[in-house]
């Protein structure tokens, strides 16, 4: 009965409720500040975000907000709710570091690691320099370009044939296109458009064909081919004379016409006071870039070879047979134009009744010229006695911008980067000599001013960003040496998403723009972890030691601070392996929008990995390197408290 007793019997507590509560608030206290600005700098990474504009701020501006407002909530709830939960639920007896299986693994394989890197300090600094300096000429040989292409799993056929054409030939290379294009067997859906559309806002004159193609699921498609593919075996049936080709999707393309004017992904806007001029010298700027890799679909948009119908009256003529001038016009725009004869009334909306000349009898110039017209003296005349009838040259449609007449030469990249080939682009045009004539002047346009606008707003404020940064870590831990051994760490995150771009075959764009400033912030925060165990080691020290030259060695300088990075290892883990394993899922995903979602995520995953390993085993180095030097030139080490 007694030993039934002594089995039930409560043991005493191992520490009092006072005791418990001291240990929580003095745990809560060192490590609640340090995560509490490593989450403010977070949320200053993405301060660059915000400043996008355009289709670019518009993408990842509801990115930016989401992220902000999550990361306010935490850094608040970190400081209040958290050391509140932690004194609810963490009670009784708790097992050391080492009783978890887990945790004595890993310190068993980090510690001979920092020991060896603590040993050969020069070889570990030089590895980590040469892994920082290859990626610039690694960042240099990777591709540019705004965005990365979102695949609308559909695909718009903007072919261009000459400016005169007439709406029956029109309509038969509609048709015959049409034709051609369902015959590939990945195509599900054809639909064809030519001219404008019934509505203000599409000004597309008839010699502008639109196609939406809707293709079937990628299930359903001939093993092996892409979606490249596909526009390559279209494009190779649908060489018709006369027609220009031009492929790319229907919601980009809005997009680049209303944001830019251009309807394909580059386009030189030329610019001037006459328009032969600017038609000759787009000719000109076309031949110059064919030939250029990653040029495709090049063609320049007519503004000239327009048919206009001009009657100009012989005013001899007109006295002779007893006319005037208002007779001929008259007579020419009830028969051609259409006359207003009346209006006709449906509830509240009035519609005018125009009359006009039948289709077959104003469908040439020979019908034309028969038309008649009443004279007082002889009765009825062609129109041909008192007026020429013919057909001049214009231009089809005038574009201007600034009050200044425009053409422009436009062309698609495909198989190569956005930047690269417009650079090269640029190159070919300074070379070439004579292309504008005097008072002409031409801009580069599309996708491309996008990427300048992006690039500009990216390189000035990125250096505000990383100076805000860098006094949030020095209001975090009261000391610059510190905000410099944690702002150190970014520049080693570059080096793992330089090379994840690279090797995936990744062009720099916004999106991973957007990757490398969220990946800063995850880099400076694990950094932030280190520098904080790292300091509560030498308070350990001093403690134990005292704090002078005579009493500390540099071996024990050594000894805890390996005890700093190896005894708290589990919470830096968990700080990586948290942003990685949120992050990774990403890879795997299919759909629209991953074309998008990977840019931003590669960068991220790569960072963490090389940020983390540095952290790991070169911050403790610089860390012991630095004591070394204040215990040699002070006698005595300067211990940073970021626990209040």
């Amino acid at each position: 009965m007694k030993s039934i007793k002594n089995l039930f019997k409560k043991s005493p507590d191992w520490i009092t409720e006072e005791e418990r509560m001291q240990v929580i608030e003095k745990s809560s206290k060192q490590v609640s500040r340090g995560v509490f600005f490593a989450t403010i700098i977070i949320i200053t990474s993405f301060l660059p975000v915000f400043m996008l504009t355009g289709q670019e701020g518009k993408l990842f501006h509801p990115l930016a907000f989401t992220k902000t407002f999550i990361m306010i909530m935490d850094a608040l709830l970190v400081i209040t709710l958290a050391p509140v939960l932690i004194s609810f639920f963490m009670k009784g007896k708790f097992r050391p570091d080492n009783a978890n299986p887990v945790n004595r693994f890993l310190e068993k394989i980090y510690t001979p690691i920092i020991k060896a890197v603590l040993k050969w300090r020069k070889t570990t600094i030089a590895i980590n320099i040469i892994a920082l300096v290859i990626t610039i000429p690694l960042l240099k040989s990777v591709g540019t370009e705004f965005m990365p292409p979102l695949d609308e799993q559909s695909i718009l056929f903007m072919p261009v044939t000459l400016p005169d054409i007439s709406n029956g030939e029109a309509k038969r290379i509609l048709q015959v296109q049409d034709k051609i294009i369902k015959s590939v067997p990945e195509v599900d859906k054809v639909l064809g458009k030519a001219g404008r559309a019934n509505t203000a806002t599409d000004n597309s004159p008839i010699s502008m064909i639109e196609t939406i193609i809707m293709l079937k699921p990628k299930s359903e498609w001939r093993p092996g081919i892409t979606k490249n593919d596909i526009i390559k075996e279209l494009d190779t049936k649908l060489q018709i004379p006369g027609v220009v080709n031009g492929w790319t999707q229907p919601i980009i393309n809005r997009i680049n016409m209303l944001a830019t004017g251009i309807r394909t992904d580059v386009g030189i806007k030329i610019y001037g006071p006459n328009l032969d001029s600017i038609a000759a010298a787009s000719e000109r700027v076309k031949s110059a870039l064919e030939g250029t890799p990653g040029v495709q679909d090049l063609y320049v948009e007519p503004i000239t070879g327009g048919k206009y119908l001009s009657i100009q009256v012989n005013r001899e003529a007109l006295n002779r047979y007893g006319l005037n001038v208002a007779d001929v016009n008259q007579v020419v725009e009830s028969a051609i134009g259409g006359a207003a004869v009346g209006q006709t009334i449906e509830g509240r909306q009035r519609f005018s009744i125009n009359v006009r000349l039948a289709q077959e009898y104003r469908n040439s110039l020979d019908r034309i010229r028969r038309i008649p017209l009443q004279s007082a003296s002889i009765g009825e005349l062609p129109l041909s006695a008192v007026a020429e009838v013919k057909l001049e040259e214009g231009p089809p449609m005038i574009s201007s911008e600034n009050a200044l007449l425009r053409g422009a030469v436009l062309f698609n990249v495909r198989d190569r980067d956005l930047g690269s080939t417009v650079q090269e682009a640029i190159a070919k045009m300074n070379a070439a000599q004579g292309i504008l004539p005097e008072g002409y002047f031409l801009e580069w346009s599309g996708q491309y001013e996008n990427l300048l606008r992006g690039q500009q707003t990216l390189l000035w404020i990125a250096p505000v960003v990383l100076l805000i940064i860098f006094f949030s870590l020095y209001f975090a831990f009261h000391s610059m040496r510190e905000a410099f051994l944690s702002l150190i760490t970014v520049p080693f995150a570059l080096i793992g998403g330089a090379y994840a771009i690279y090797f995936y075959g990744v062009h720099l764009s916004v999106a991973v723009a957007v990757g490398f400033i969220a990946l800063f912030g995850i880099a400076v925060e694990t950094g932030i972890v280190m520098v904080i165990y790292l300091n509560d080691a030498m308070q350990q020290l001093v403690k134990t030691k005292g704090n002078s030259s005579e009493t500390i060695t540099r071996e024990d300088l050594r000894q805890y601070v390996i005890m700093g990075a190896a005894k708290r290892l589990r919470p830096k883990l968990m700080t990586v392996c948290v942003s990685l394993f949120g992050l990774i899922p990403v890879m795997w995903a299919t759909g629209v929008g991953t074309d998008v979602m990977k840019p931003i995520v590669l960068p991220m995953i790569g960072g963490v990995i090389t940020s983390s390993t540095h952290i790991l085993l070169v911050t403790p180095l610089i860390f012991l390197l630095t004591k070394e030097y204040e215990l040699r030139k002070y006698g005595k080490l300067e211990i940073y408290d970021a626990s209040h």
